[in-house]
């Protein structure tokens, strides 16, 4: 009798460990991997390797910006893809509602609409975004990656940077 009572005892504390993990990172914060080129050389600077082994940058992603889509000139977000909503992107907001931008490479200016950002990536050579698919609603936002927590060596601040001369106030 004294093992079913431990075994159900143990259930359920993991059933309510279980629980509060997944409304933490529901609401609150999650860990996102950082794949691909596109963020070079914020993350995923020169493919180190852990113990031998090649590994990605993992972020932190905060979400109560989410509750008024609190986003600024500069984050880096994680949002879904809107070509293909299963997939997550991650990107430096450049413009927000109301800016005008210039779109690099071209003569085009654009106005971002209300309900919407412009994303790119920091390396332009080998990216994904606003450029290719427009402004993003932010509907799409998952959230704001804040700090690199994996790999140990470089756990640290995401750093809020500005290209410059990209937005112009309306």
């Amino acid at each position: 009798m004294g093992t079913l009572n431990f075994l159900w005892d143990t259930a359920k504390k993991s059933f309510a460990a279980g629980l509060i993990t997944l409304t933490v990172s529901d609401r609150y914060a999650s860990i996102a991997p950082v794949r691909g080129l596109s963020m070079q050389p914020t993350f995923n600077p020169n493919k180190s390797t852990f113990m031998g082994l090649p590994v990605d940058d993992c972020v932190l992603v905060e979400k109560i910006c989410l509750e008024k889509y609190k986003v600024s000139h500069g984050d880096v977000i994680v949002f879904r893809s809107p070509i293909n909503y299963k997939e997550k992107l991650i990107k430096r907001v450049i413009a927000l509602p109301g800016d005008w931008i210039q779109i690099p490479n071209s003569f085009d200016t654009i106005k971002i609409p209300d309900g919407c950002c412009w994303v790119e990536g920091d390396n332009s050579a080998s990216t994904l975004d606003s450029r290719s698919f427009g402004p993003i609603p932010l509907g799409l936002l998952q959230g704001r990656a804040t700090h690199i927590v994996w790999p140990p060596q470089r756990v640290g601040k995401v750093a809020q940077r500005m290209l410059e001369g990209i937005v112009r106030p309306y």
